[in-house]
């Protein structure tokens, strides 16, 4: 992913297109929608480095050690991160150029101390990776509700 990120910063350069926002999303979340993307470019607008869509944590999440349970973590300052990400292009070259050891490009930015900001994100904006996936999302885009 890192290595496609790049890529597409090293194209715009070449074509001299000049962005005040560049948006990294996964073609595995066909469901984010546009206010969301808005509410993303919005935030980058506003003055962050980068922003990353969120939502609530709703699992009980348990720290392991092998097969043993060593302790339950709080949900409460917990959310699960998506895409669309938005970017200041300055930003996410800065970050790239730096190291590319990370789940996410906002990961990489707040490696190098950008700052990162979240906005709600959309419970329907999952990640289309099994099968189950597929049939959830074209229910959806069918009318239908689970």
């Amino acid at each position: 992913r890192s290595a496609s990120v790049r890529a597409g910063l090293a194209a715009l350069d070449a074509a001299g297109v000049d962005l005040d926002v560049v948006l990294v999303h996964d073609a595995a979340r066909p469901l984010a929608t546009r206010a969301l993307f808005d509410a993303v470019v919005a935030a980058v607008r506003a003055g962050a480095d980068a922003v990353v869509p969120g939502v609530a944590v709703t699992d009980t999440l348990k720290r392991v050690d092998g097969d043993r349970v060593v302790e339950t973590v709080d949900r409460a300052p917990l959310v699960a991160v998506q895409t669309p990400q938005g970017f200041r292009p300055s930003a996410l070259r800065a970050a790239h150029a730096a190291g590319d050891d990370a789940t996410d490009d906002a990961a990489l930015v707040e490696a190098v101390g950008g700052t990162v900001v979240w906005v709600l994100g959309e419970a329907t904006n999952f990640k289309v990776t099994e099968p189950a996936d597929l049939g959830r999302a074209a229910a959806l885009l069918a009318g239908e509700d689970d």
